[in-house]
């Protein structure tokens, strides 16, 4: 009876070896370096996204705006117009994550939940920003101007890509006001 348990056990194991061995364990997004959080600060316009549970009334025109708030946190505004012609906002906070560059944002709009917002892609001069999950489970393109060049859409969505984004579902925001 031994045995035939411990034939099982080491059948068992080696599956499950081989089961792991198998499966991809792919690392987290890689962040920017550095985040001049001066320079972030104030509106950002959606350009795009990936879908995302809570965005499933937002049909156009989507911002999110952050502000420097006194007590060192900072505040997010995040807005949307709704199929009927209404705008949905939802007004949160974030704190920076340290050791992170303040590239790492845990952001809150419903306490006690916190989301993970990754700085992966950013414009050297601020005109734009990919903004993901670690899980890569969502993705955001924002940009400071209502549109952004073909050219520079394909730019950062090339990051997105090369870490491991699946930008099948990529959803376009129009932005019309």
């Amino acid at each position: 009876m031994l045995a035939y348990l411990l034939r099982n056990a080491l059948n068992i194991m080696v599956f499950c070896l081989l089961l792991a061995s198998s499966m991809t364990w792919a690392a987290p997004p890689q962040t920017v370096p550095q985040v001049d959080l001066a320079r972030y600060l104030g509106k950002w316009f959606e350009i795009g996204h990936l879908p995302m549970f809570f965005q499933r009334q937002c049909v156009a025109n989507t911002t999110a705006e952050y502000i420097k708030r006194e007590d060192g946190r900072i505040g997010v505004i995040n807005r949307c117009a709704t199929k009927d012609g209404s705008y949905d906002e939802s007004v949160g906070q974030a704190n920076v994550v340290e050791g992170t560059g303040n590239a790492q944002l845990k952001v809150s709009f419903f306490w006690p939940f916190r989301g993970d917002y990754w700085v992966i892609g950013l414009d050297p001069d601020y005109r734009w920003a990919l903004v993901a999950s670690p899980d890569r489970d969502h993705l955001w393109l924002l940009s400071r101007t209502r549109e952004l060049p073909q050219a520079e859409s394909e730019k950062a969505l090339d990051i997105a890509r090369a870490q491991g984004f699946k930008l099948d579902k990529w959803s376009p925001t129009p932005q019309t006001e």
